[in-house]
């Protein structure tokens, strides 16, 4: 009776419903609250997938004969590879392996079909971008079934003779830049976008907002000091910090690792600097949004799980749907990855690099309008 008398229901529902109130005042925190478990729901329920398909091949081919339009014809009915192009050199085919732009290359020599007819057993060689292991696994151990299907289905009649009990044709299968498949050398490098993208976005996420709630922002709007003064002010401290962050995963890479440096490292030091002051920009415009440091860390958040799944760091980019590639393809931490795993693994040059540099570039920019807006805004 005693306990009944202690707790008292209608003081239970006053406390409640001022809860509810003060919910429904905050409508960013609330949307927050139904956001990101949104976000994650659809993010994980359809662009995420371990089994990618439709993977963009190229084709150096020497050969037109029936046997090898056959392979062609069978690797496109898997599912797993697009022909994406045919190209005419060894050359263009490293080139397009290292940019990235395909995942896989099929080289077939010259008197393909005459080989095979003569029973030379002739080479066919496929190349795989295996930087990332999981992207290229399952389709590279399904090209043995493909080649033998092809031939069963070419090898009729008077050549039937050719099928015995090992292939026509010498399959052989280079996993280029990372042969071993070993995991750390594509996750340990995609580490280092990961982090400065959570640490460097939250932390200046905080920057504004905390001044609004200590009560020093109003000084700050007092002096003569511009917006773009401000965000700078706000960001170079911080762009010291991700260097360190950089150079302590670098010096981990190597010594803990083992991750091989096939590329100048100064590359990652110097192009890092944009990826750093994009996500610190990020950070710094979502305080100017935010009106409490709860509300900073949610939006950080909300710019960070995209940015982790849709990269390419945890899953396979090329196994998502093509809306999910083109909403990641905006996002920095896609293009960063790339060319870190570039320089590291591929050893790709200051040419190569730019490639993936120029969409974090122009990302920058227009967060960083955005972010002067919002600051006049909240000037006036």
């Amino acid at each position: 009776m005693r306990a009944l008398k202690l707790f008292s229901f209608k003081r239970f529902r006053t406390i409640a419903g001022k809860e509810f109130i003060q919910m429904r005042r905050d409508r960013l925190t609330f949307a927050m609250m139904i956001g990101i478990p949104l976000i994650q729901l659809i993010l994980f329920g359809y662009a995420i997938n371990s089994d990618p398909r439709h993977l963009p091949l190229a084709i150096l081919s020497g050969d037109n004969s029936q046997y090898s339009r056959a392979i062609v014809s069978g690797m496109q009915t898997s599912t797993y590879f697009d022909v994406d192009r045919f190209i005419n050199s060894r050359a263009e085919a490293n080139r397009l392996l290292e940019l990235g732009e395909i995942q896989f290359v099929l080289t077939i020599p010259e008197q393909f079909g005459q080989k095979i007819e003569r029973g030379e057993r002739p080479t066919l060689l496929l190349e795989a971008d295996a930087t990332d292991p999981m992207a290229t696994g399952n389709a590279v151990n399904s090209m043995k079934e493909i080649v033998n299907r092809a031939m069963e289905r070419e090898l009729k009649g008077s050549l039937s003779y050719l099928l015995p009990d090992k292939s026509p044709v010498d399959l052989r299968i280079h996993a280029d830049y990372n042969p071993e498949a070993i995991s750390q050398y594509n996750i340990v490098p995609g580490l280092m976008g990961v982090i400065l993208t959570l640490t460097l976005s939250m932390i200046t996420s905080l920057a504004i907002t905390r001044e609004r709630e200590r009560g020093t922002m109003e000084n700050l709007l007092t002096t003569p000091v511009r917006p773009l003064e401000v965000m700078l002010g706000k960001i170079i401290p911080y762009v010291m910090v991700g260097y360190i962050q950089v150079m302590l995963i670098m010096v981990a890479s190597i010594f803990l690792f083992n991750v091989p440096i096939n590329g100048n490292p100064v590359i990652i030091f110097l192009y890092s600097s944009i990826f750093i002051a994009a996500n610190l920009t990020v950070g710094v415009t979502i305080s100017t949004v935010a009106k409490n440091q709860l509300q900073a860390v949610q939006m950080s958040i909300f710019f960070f799980l995209p940015s982790l799944l849709l990269s390419g760091f945890m899953f396979p980019f090329r196994g998502m749907p093509q809306w999910a590639q083109t909403l990641g393809s905006v996002l920095p931490l896609t293009h960063y990855l790339r060319l870190v795993r570039g320089v590291l693994l591929k050893g790709s040059g200051w040419v190569e690099s730019t490639h993936h540099l120029w969409p974090i570039i122009i990302f920058w920019l227009v967060v960083l309008v955005v972010g002067l807006k919002r600051y006049r805004e909240t000037l006036d």
